[in-house]
């Protein structure tokens, strides 16, 4: 059982990767410098794509939104390997899409999260 949840896991998680690789991709400016292998980037798309100076290396953000007020957590990337963090995504997946920008928005209580963080497996 193990075995599955480890590939059901990574499978998950390339999933969402290509899915925020190919929206990076479609928001590349099309214009290309005379060499046609080199796409010349716009200073206005690079400043929003700048990651907030808390968020390490190895290190993403989230935003916890449903109940009181939306908490922020700076997570490590082994996070991505949680069951239950996992969940969280795919529910995310459900009632966002893939379409979030900045840092990832969770539908749970910040509570909820902080739960899920500290029984870490």
């Amino acid at each position: 059982m193990q075995n599955w949840e480890q590939r059901h896991t990574g499978i998950v998680m390339l999933k969402l990767l290509v899915k925020k690789l190919k929206r990076v991709l479609r928001e590349l400016p099309s214009s290309r410098g005379p060499d046609e292998s080199v796409v010349e980037l716009d200073d206005d798309v690079e400043e929003r794509k700048k990651v907030p100076r808390d968020v390490k290396e190895g290190h993403f953000a989230v935003i916890a939104v449903k109940g009181g007020k939306p908490k922020r957590f700076i997570l490590e990337l082994s996070y991505l390997r949680n069951p239950a963090f996992l969940r969280l995504l795919e529910e995310a997946k459900e009632e966002y899409g893939f379409q979030q920008t900045g840092a990832l928005t969770v539908p749970c209580q910040p509570e909820e999260l902080q739960k899920i963080l500290e029984d870490r497996i």
